[in-house]
């Protein structure tokens, strides 16, 4: 009886001095100061796990496609929302808005999205 009470006490003590542990990257690289809006067409929209990812091809002010990469949520979360893998149907014309990467690569947090029928999906203040 002893030993048994000695190790629930050390299981209990253990478990009341232990932080969780959140195994999550930064977005330090996403200015969040900034918000960006890109017209385009939808390159890609892929739907997997950890997060999903908007990729739009803009044509930029000299007239070259760029593509940006846009991060979003989990398709967990995103589902929940009513977002599908065929929500951004490719080569579908869509407005972006977007935290840019702060160093400059053609890329962001997404923040929402309006298509040209109108329908917005995100954040469209």
């Amino acid at each position: 009886m002893k030993i048994f009470r000695a190790t629930l006490l050390a299981a209990c003590a253990l478990l009341l001095t232990t932080t969780p542990v959140l195994a999550h990257h930064s977005d330090a690289m996403f200015d969040h100061d900034q918000v960006r809006e890109l017209s385009g067409t939808v390159k890609e929209f892929q739907f997997t796990n950890p997060h999903t990812w908007v990729q739009v091809s803009v044509t930029d002010a000299k007239g070259k496609v760029v593509e940006w990469s846009l991060e979003w949520g989990s398709p967990n979360q995103l589902g929940r929302q009513g977002i599908r893998p065929s929500t951004f149907a490719v080569g579908a014309a869509v407005t972006v808005r977007a935290n840019p990467m702060r160093d400059g690569t053609p890329g962001g947090a997404f923040i929402g999205a309006r298509f040209a029928d109108g329908k917005t999906v995100g954040r469209w203040d």
